[in-house]
C-alpha cells in the first residue's frame, strides 16, 4: 500500500468468493415493478470492473476537487495503468512529488490538470514539473 495525502493505493488481491447474487430483472428508481419471477446469477465484480488484472489499482480519494465528476472524499477509484492517457480523461497523476486525481486537459501539445469544483485551480504542467500520468481511472466504488 502507498500512501499520498490525496490517494491511498491498494493492490487488487485475487479474490476466493465465487461471486455474489445479481438480479438480473432491474430494480426500479421510479414506480414499483412487479417481482414475479426473476433469475439469479453470481457476478464478480473483479471481472466486472477489472479488466486488466497486472495494471489494476485500486485507491480512495482525499479531497473535494474533482466533486463534480462524481469523485467524492473516501470514494474508492479503480485505476488501469495500461490504458493511454486521453484529453477528458480522468488520470491519477504524480505532479511534483503528491499524487492527485484530475481531468486530462490535452491540447497543441499541452497539458493541463482540470479539477471538477470550481474552488481548484487548474494546473498547467510545464517542462519545470516532475510529472507522470500514472493511470486512468476507469471506475469509481461509493459507499452509501
Amino acid at each position: 500500500m502507498e500512501t499520498s495525502k490525496n490517494l491511498v493505493f491498494f493492490n487488487p488481491k485475487p479474490s476466493t468468493i465465487d461471486g455474489a447474487i445479481l438480479i438480473d430483472t432491474g430494480i426500479s428508481a421510479g414506480f414499483p415493478i412487479p417481482s414475479g419471477d426473476f433469475e439469479e446469477e453470481k457476478v464478480s465484480l473483479d471481472e466486472e470492473l477489472i479488466k486488466n488484472k497486472n495494471s489494476t489499482f485500486f485507491a480512495k480519494v482525499k479531497g473535494q476537487s474533482m466533486i463534480n465528476a462524481g469523485l467524492n472524499n473516501n470514494d474508492l477509484l479503480v485505476i488501469d495503468r495500461s490504458l493511454a492517457p486521453e484529453d477528458k480523461k480522468i488520470a491519477v497523476c504524480y505532479v511534483d512529488g503528491e499524487f492527485t486525481v484530475k481531468r486530462l486537459r490535452v491540447q497543441n501539445n499541452e497539458v493541463w490538470l482540470q479539477p471538477e469544483n470550481p474552488d481548484y485551480p487548474i494546473i498547467k504542467i510545464t517542462e519545470e514539473n516532475d510529472f507522470i500520468i500514472w493511470g486512468i481511472v476507469t471506475n469509481v466504488i461509493k459507499k452509501v
